[in-house]
């Protein structure tokens, strides 16, 4: 019983992480690649003539 608890308090703690780290919508991990993304779209675009 007591593993049983442990694995499920330790998979609670695993998505509070991911969700606070990558998911965040203001400035996880996740925010940052789209927005990384959309910049080199945005400057290879301008390279085009």
């Amino acid at each position: 019983m007591r593993n049983i608890l442990m694995t499920v308090m330790l998979l609670i703690v695993v998505v509070v992480l991911f969700n606070t780290i990558i998911a965040n919508p203001n400035g996880g991990t996740k925010r940052q690649i789209e927005v990384q993304g959309n910049n080199a779209n945005t400057r290879i675009g301008a390279l085009n003539p």
